[in-house]
C-alpha cells in the first residue's frame, strides 16, 4: 500500500511539473542510474550494470530529442550529450567505473546549471507577477 502511494506521488510530481523541472528530474534520474551502475561494477553484477547504463543512455537520448536545434547552444549541448552517450557505451563494454565517474561529472554540471536556470526563471516570473 505504501508503495502504491509513493508511485502515485511520483506520477503526480511528473504530471504537475514544469518542463524545466522535468528536465531536472531527467538529470537526477540519469545520475541515479550511473551511481547504480558503478555499484554494480564494484559488485561484479554485469546484468545490473548493463541495465542501469542502458537506463542512463535512454535518459540522455530523451534529452537529445527535446533539444530545440534552432539555437546554437542546443547544438553544442547535442554534441556533449552524444559524447556522454558514447562514453556510457564505452563504460558498458569495458566495465570501467572511471568512465562513469567522468560521465557523472558532466551530468552533474548540466544538472547544476539547469537548477540555476530554474531559479533565475522563477525570480523573473515572481518579479513579473508581482509588478502586475
Amino acid at each position: 500500500m505504501l508503495q502504491n502511494q509513493y508511485e502515485r506521488y511520483q506520477q503526480n510530481a511528473v504530471f504537475t511539473s514544469s518542463p524545466g523541472e522535468l528536465t531536472l528530474m531527467l538529470y537526477n534520474g540519469c545520475l541515479k542510474f550511473i551511481h547504480l551502475a558503478k555499484k554494480a561494477i564494484e559488485n561484479h553484477d554485469i546484468e545490473s550494470k548493463h541495465v542501469n547504463i542502458s537506463k542512463a543512455q535512454n535518459i540522455i537520448t530523451e534529452l537529445i530529442v527535446t533539444l530545440n536545434l534552432d539555437y546554437s547552444i542546443a547544438k553544442e549541448m547535442r554534441n556533449l550529450y552524444d559524447y556522454i552517450n558514447r562514453r556510457l557505451i564505452d563504460a558498458n563494454i569495458k566495465n570501467d567505473r572511471g568512465i562513469l565517474d567522468e560521465v557523472e561529472e558532466l551530468v552533474v554540471d548540466f544538472r547544476d546549471t539547469w537548477k540555476e536556470v530554474i531559479v533565475i526563471n522563477r525570480k523573473k516570473q515572481f518579479k513579473t507577477s508581482g509588478q502586475a
